[in-house]
């Protein structure tokens, strides 16, 4: 008995690992959270799409740039969204393709005390392609720049405004090969690998699932545009923002860094006088005429004076001429009448 009791378990057992074996098997792709496992693929990710940040839904919560995911026949887009950081003083460091063996591999992202390397990946909003310009713990508390960070000051108060030089402006979505990102992990990044890390949280596992059930995030439906490009929380796809033309997004500014670029270079455009104030402020050709001393006339004063002094020198001796040509004569009659030139 003692035999065929242990027997039998031990074909359950197998019995069991057999069925379970078989259920991961068959599970779709699209069910696997690529955020934790390493996936490989044949064909790279499109391009990062451009979209506005949502606003920060309070404090805590940590920017999580959204990335292209693979479920087994395409790319769909896992929106970017604000996350309440798992730890005080843990950030989150994106995970990214890379290039390598002839396959695109898929790098999973992490949450640690500071940010390792994510593939130089310009992902935007603080994520320029080495560490994160959007915020830092400070005593506990974080601290989000303004640059970067889309939060609102009448309820966020712990905020700074700083920018920095970013030379990264491409919209590239993986590391190395053939027009991807040519990016090394510097040293600090590189320390970062070593630091105690946690896996993304379930809210942002369940995020991207909900993204790989929406047909309008595969890449062949939307051609690189989602129709859910970013949320302020994660599964929150009813107040979503969709991606937006790239042109028009980078006259708008879509990501922090570049508006303030452009607010830069607008204010220097502003601060030039415009064409048509500059003509409007230079005076007309008849005004400019009529205003121009006239020279001419100044000239032709003194001139025009003496000439009319002669004319009456003339007039004046003629009249005496003609005074002496015919003298007076005697009247008849009465008294007589003397006409003096005194």
């Amino acid at each position: 008995m003692s035999n065929a009791h242990h027997g039998g378990t031990r074909f359950a057992l197998l019995l069991f690992a057999f069925v379970l074996g078989f259920a991961v098997l068959g599970m779709p792709a699209n069910t696997q959270a690529q955020i934790g496992v390493g996936i490989s693929v044949r064909v790279g990710p499109p391009a990062l799409p451009v979209y506005t940040q949502p606003i920060c839904p309070g404090d805590g919560y940590i920017w999580t740039p959204g990335y292209w995911a693979w479920n087994g026949d395409d790319y769909y887009w896992v929106p970017g969204t604000w996350v309440v950081a798992p730890q005080v003083g843990f950030l989150w460091t994106p995970g990214y393709w890379g290039w390598g063996g002839g396959l695109y591999a898929w790098h999973a992202g992490y949450w640690g005390p500071h940010i390792g390397f994510y593939g130089g990946i310009n992902y935007g909003f603080g994520y320029v392609g080495v560490g994160y310009q959007g915020g830092y713990w400070n005593h506990g508390v974080f601290a989000y720049n303004r640059a970067y960070s889309n939060v609102n000051v009448n309820i966020i108060h712990n905020t700074y405004n700083r920018t920095v030089i970013v030379n990264n402006s491409s919209h590239v979505s993986f590391n190395g090969g053939r027009g991807g990102i040519d990016a090394r992990p510097t040293q600090e990044e590189m320390a970062a690998e070593h630091d105690r890390h946690i896996e993304a949280t379930s809210a942002q596992v369940q995020h991207e699932h909900a993204a790989s059930q929406n047909r309008a995030q595969f890449a062949s439906v939307n051609h690189g545009r989602p129709a859910y490009a970013a949320t302020a929380r994660p599964g929150d796809f009813s107040h979503a923002t969709p991606a937006r033309n790239a042109e028009t997004a980078n006259r708008e500014n879509a990501r922090p860094e570049e508006r303030a670029n452009n607010e830069r270079a607008n204010n220097e455009r502003e601060n030039q006088p415009r064409a048509n104030e500059a003509h409007e402020n230079q005076p007309r050709a008849n005004e400019a005429r009529e205003n121009e001393p006239r020279e001419n006339a100044h000239q032709n004063q003194p001139h025009q004076q003496a000439h009319q002094n002669q004319q009456h020198q003339q007039a004046h001796q003629a009249q005496q001429h003609k005074q002496q040509s015919h003298p007076q004569q005697k009247g008849g009659g009465g008294g007589g009448h003397k006409d003096e030139h005194r």
